[in-house]
């Protein structure tokens, strides 16, 4: 087993992508917020930019799974941080020559949004290229927590920079930062292996296939109903109902910055234990990790304060990294190399694809009048319930060794 996986050059140079891809991905999203509703003075567009910016890539994460298993990643991870680089570039002349209007927002941000869509499939299925089984924990928990520092620094940046300078340099400043991490995972950079799906079918046919193979998989049907739990009842309802609360109990924005800021240090902390700590019961992990969160949720569903409030999120986002790294990891442990990319794709999809509804969701039942902690309790407990019956019903997930 690799003892200090930061040894290997190429794990190195992809964790170095992923924090300058990351970082410039959050500055994107949070200049483009501004933008809408300080320059263009366009609140009521925000969801529509959002929409354009999320739902293709949700959309194209399926077949960025099947570039991944077809094709060398590091020309996927490559081309799409290089095509970023150079959207936020056309942005930032846009905005020079006073043309960046919501229709170019909507064009572009969609396309920025979508090209996100093959990257993390394919950073996340190298791991299983570099490192032998036992080093694919520590290795997913250096990522994930790395992850969570970019998407934070992101946005801290980008409002320092529009702050004292401008939004074009905010954007400018994000294409450099993507465009240095397609430098850094520039194919001859990097010995990547052979292409290990060397069975030659269309598009298509790789989409259906890495669908069955996930379907005949108990461990990643359950696995993946377990992060579409958490996604959609904590995580993504967490996103919206934080700047709810922090108005509700009458906080400044710097309230708010400390909650995200709690809930993302639990989360560094629990890749930490796991980085340091190999779990063999990797099911039961989730499974239980899933159950914990859901606890705390319900306690942060009802406290009446912003400093406990904070503090809760401390132990959801601690909660929440023994969900996410167990499942990942064994997923690439039990999963064929030639199926990882397509496979990676699904999960990152049920990771993701929820977080918009939930946003929906929350949104209507606090507009129709439902206080924000009663909606976040009711969350809760559906969640929670979830997790109960996948505890009483699915005893052969909890017992998967790897």
């Amino acid at each position: 087993m690799e003892t200090n996986i930061f040894k290997n050059r190429t794990f190195l140079l992809l964790f170095l992508t992923s924090i300058f891809a990351v970082t410039g991905f959050s500055m994107f999203l949070t200049t483009t917020t501004w933008y809408v509703i300080r320059v263009l003075d366009m609140p009521s567009m925000l969801g529509w930019v959002l929409i354009a910016i999320t739902v293709p890539r949700l959309v194209m994460m399926t077949y960025g799974g099947v570039l991944a298993d077809n094709y060398k990643k590091t020309v996927i991870m490559f081309g799409t941080n290089l095509s970023q680089a150079v959207i936020l570039a056309v942005m930032t002349i846009l905005i020079f020559t006073d043309q960046l209007n919501i229709v170019w927002l909507l064009i572009l941000g969609g396309l920025f949004g979508m090209l996100d869509a093959f990257f993390g499939p394919a950073s996340t299925s190298m791991i299983p290229k570099i490192f032998k089984k036992g080093s694919f924990q520590k290795a997913n928990a250096y990522f994930q927590s790395v992850d969570q520092v970019s998407f934070i620094l992101g946005p801290v940046l980008a409002g320092v920079i529009m702050e004292f300078g401008s939004v074009s340099t905010s954007y400018l400043v994000g294409a450099i930062l993507i465009a240095i991490s397609a430098v850094l995972v520039f194919p001859p950079f990097i010995k990547e292996g052979p292409v290990e799906n060397e069975v030659k079918q269309t598009p298509m046919q790789n989409l259906v296939e890495g669908f069955k193979y996930v379907r005949s998989s108990n461990f990643l049907m359950i696995g993946i109903l377990i992060l579409i739990t958490l996604n959609f009842f904590i995580f993504g309802t967490l996103h919206i109902a934080m700047p709810l609360l922090v108005d509700l109990f009458g906080g400044t924005p710097i309230n708010l910055s400390y909650m995200e800021v709690s809930l993302s240090i639990g989360m560094i902390i629990g890749t930490m234990i796991l980085g340091n700590y190999v779990v063999n019961k990797k099911g039961r992990t989730t499974l239980y990790g899933l159950l914990a969160t859901t606890v705390f949720f319900l306690i942060f569903s009802v406290v009446g304060n912003l400093g406990m409030l904070t503090f809760v999120l401390l132990f959801i986002g601690l909660s929440m990294s023994f969900v996410f790294i167990p499942f990942f990891t064994a997923a690439q442990e039990v999963t064929d190399n030639r199926m990882t990319g397509r496979v990676m794709s699904l999960i990152f999809l049920a990771m993701n694809g929820f977080d918009p509804i939930a946003y929906a969701v929350v949104s209507g039942l606090t507009g129709a009048g439902i206080a924000v902690q009663t909606v976040l309790t009711g969350f809760g407990i559906i969640g929670l319930i979830v997790g109960l019956v996948i505890l009483f019903k699915a005893k052969n997930f909890q017992k998967i060794v790897t």
